[in-house]
This record gives structure tokens, C-alpha cells and sequence, in this order.
């Protein structure tokens, strides 16, 4: 006979912080946390060594699904670099849209975590390093002079749709993005 098992404590931490820290900010309560996993103080130290570590693995599994997602959105864009590029863009439109959101989650820890010195601030460079790391590759194929420097452009315009979505987002920030996006596709050969 088969025993079927929910999330272990380990996992339940994991997703209470990742919703938690999203709605509420990485400032969340361990108390909060703790109550919403279901989990003993003691699990907490056990699998993370408190809470700064369970931030760290938070982001450092939110970086793994959203880098994920960016993948899966080039790739139902097809083969044409240009088109792969935009596509970003028009997710971020419906990303920024929905009923739920509250911003990037990156960007939240990074202006939270007042430690410089924090693990998550190494979770959220890297995470940047790495979509950056994505769109300079398009950019590569596009055939744009300066890829590495038009990814950080990119990249830039990705974080303040996001930033301006969650506080402003009757400008419609990512439409705006999108066209500044444009413009840094255009100084690719043969635009």
C-alpha cells in the first residue's frame, strides 16, 4: 500500500516565503512565515539557518522559475531573434496586468535588504546576469553592434516597466518599454 505525502517542511517554508515575501515584501514576519507553512521554528533553522537563508533560496528559486519563463517565452516566439525579443515584452504587458501583481521581486529584496552583505543580493545579481545573458544572446543573432550593452538596456527597460507597473500602472509603462525596446533593435545590421 502506497502512502501518499504532502510537502515536507522544507517545501512548505519554501512556498509560504515565495507567496509571503511577494505580497508582503522580504520584511515578512518569521512568525507569518512560520504559521502559513505550518512548520516549527525549528524547521526554519534546520533546512535554511534562519531567515535570511530561506530569502536567499526564495529568490534563488523564483530566479530559476522566471528565467524559465523567459525561455519558454522566446522559444514560443520562434527562431527570428527580433521577434524573440519582442515577445518579452508583450508577456511583461500581461504580467504587469494582472490582478495579483505587485512589481519585481528582485528589485523589492534588493531595496529591502539594507545588508550589503546579505546572500540575497548575490541571488538577485545573478539572476540579472542571467536574463541579461538571454537577451544578449538575441541580440547577438540579431546582429547588434553592442549586444552586452543593448541586453543591459533591455534589462533596464524590463525593471522600470515592472517598478512603474506596480506603482503607476495607468501609464501603461510596459507599452512605453516596448517602444523604447524598438529603438534598440533598430541599431541592429540590416534594421
Amino acid at each position: 500500500m502506497s502512502t501518499r505525502t504532502g510537502p515536507g517542511p522544507r517545501d512548505r517554508l519554501l512556498d509560504a516565503a515565495q507567496e509571503l515575501t511577494y505580497r508582503h515584501g522580504v520584511g515578512v514576519g518569521v512568525d507569518t512565515l512560520l504559521k502559513s507553512a505550518n512548520v516549527a521554528r525549528r524547521s526554519l533553522y534546520e533546512h535554511f539557518g534562519g531567515k535570511d537563508g530561506l530569502i536567499a533560496e526564495v529568490l534563488r528559486r523564483s530566479a530559476a522559475e522566471d528565467e524559465a519563463a523567459y525561455e519558454r517565452v522566446m522559444d514560443a516566439a520562434g527562431d527570428d531573434p527580433r521577434a524573440r525579443l519582442t515577445a518579452v515584452f508583450d508577456e511583461l504587458a500581461a504580467v504587469v496586468a494582472r490582478p495579483d501583481f505587485r512589481g519585481c521581486r528582485y528589485l523589492a529584496a534588493d531595496l529591502a535588504l539594507a545588508d550589503p552583505d546579505h546572500p540575497g543580493h548575490a541571488v538577485t545579481r545573478e539572476y540579472r546576469e542571467g536574463v541579461s545573458g538571454l537577451l544578449a544572446a538575441e541580440l547577438t543573432r540579431l546582429g547588434h553592434p553592442r549586444p552586452a550593452r543593448a541586453a543591459d538596456q533591455l534589462l533596464l527597460l524590463i525593471d522600470g516597466a515592472m517598478a512603474v507597473g506596480a506603482t503607476r500602472p495607468a501609464t501603461d509603462p510596459v507599452a512605453s518599454a516596448r517602444e523604447l525596446a524598438e529603438g534598440i533593435l533598430a541599431e541592429a545590421a540590416g534594421s
